[in-house]
């Protein structure tokens, strides 16, 4: 993601009431940090989301029903809090029986494939499983601003999305209300939801959360942000599996969903899209990252491989990541890509 997305919510805030939830505003693509360099591409044919075969035979209700019962006793993500949701308990993530949205639009600054002539029908969810100290949406993630809002509203927001010819449906952060999520999208199905899915996951993932989603999601877009967990431990609210648990989230989506497929007008249908921050010092591990993509997925895994980190929220407490990243590690990082042999770097 290039625009910013600070720039995007002043475009797509939600007002005090619910209400005011839906699409709104176009988002300019302002200027790449570079070109897609482009590999193998695979071209989708005739599309229908994989949804809608789950909802004519029944499943997707039943895989409604087990996040639900996941809910109760909560370990829906790694951190296992336990805790009954349901009943208005909360950890971490802030998750409950009511559903908290922050904004929804359409968005021109997401991946090229995601974005096409309309962009992509983006929905910011409020609060977050990983809580990153950095993290550029601290306001949403951290704090939870937004609005709670129905299912029915949300669905409605789904199908607003489509109507504006958003390309895709971008879930973002949506780990810990998933159960919600998969509700919403039975309304929005019965009312002619047609767009792909896409999870926009911050790679923090539980496998048996996944495995739910299998036949939902037709585009997983994770961040794998870390390769040593003394690091993801330190800035990541004491994630120390971090790195073990993205790997295996990841591998997981890829099962799933392979490489990257799109359609002739070059536009994601299916398939894995990976992000990579790369972070001053070298502390995101890019790498070992790009070996890691090259040995356990493959070399012609679309990686989005991203130079805007900026320090933000509490950054500026660690002085080692109080700064955004050089030329010298930019080119370094783009060239540890090359070397690994990766072929669809989206840089």
């Amino acid at each position: 993601m290039s625009t910013s997305r600070r720039k995007f919510f002043k475009n797509t805030m939600l007002a005090a009431s619910c209400a005011a939830l839906g699409p709104v505003g176009r988002v300019s693509a302002g200027n790449r940090l570079a070109s897609f360099v482009s590999g193998k591409t695979r071209i989708a044919k005739e599309f229908e989301p994989v949804y809608l075969a789950l909802e004519k035979k029944g499943e997707l209700t039943k895989r409604e029903q087990a996040l639900w019962q996941i809910f109760k006793k909560c370990k829906l993500c790694p951190r296992k809090c336990e805790v009954n949701r349901l009943a208005g308990e909360n950890k971490i993530c802030r998750a409950t029986n009511k559903l908290r949205v922050h904004s929804a639009g359409a968005h021109f600054g997401e991946e090229k494939p995601l974005v096409g002539e309309h962009g992509s029908g983006t929905i910011f969810f409020s609060n977050c499983n990983l809580h990153c100290c950095f993290c550029q949406n601290w306001e949403i993630n951290h704090r939870g601003d937004g609005s709670d809002i129905s299912h029915k509203k949300l669905a409605e927001t789904m199908l607003g999305l489509q109507e504006r010819g958003c390309q895709n449906i971008n879930l973002v952060t949506p780990s810990h209300v998933i159960p919600h999520v998969v509700r919403a999208l039975r309304i929005a199905i019965s009312r002619g939801l047609r767009l792909p899915l896409v999870y926009n996951t911050g790679g923090y993932d539980k496998l048996d959360t996944l495995k739910l989603l299998d036949g939902i999601i037709d585009i997983y877009m994770p961040d794998f942000k870390f390769q040593d967990s003394k690091v993801s431990y330190k800035y990541c609210e004491e994630a120390k599996d971090y790195p073990e648990v993205a790997a295996a989230a990841i591998e997981e989506m890829h099962r799933q969903v392979g490489e990257l497929t799109v359609d002739a007008k070059g536009i994601a249908r299916r398939g894995v899209i990976l992000r990579h921050l790369v972070m001053p010092n070298n502390l995101a591990g890019t790498d070992k990252f790009v070996k890691w993509v090259a040995s356990k997925l493959s070399k012609n895994t679309y990686v989005n491989l991203m130079a805007q980190y900026h320090p933000e929220h509490k950054a500026f407490d660690y002085p080692e990541i109080a700064r955004r990243i050089t030329a010298k590690e930019w080119k370094q990082a783009v060239d540890w890509a090359k070397l690994a042999g990766l072929k669809r770097l989206d840089l």
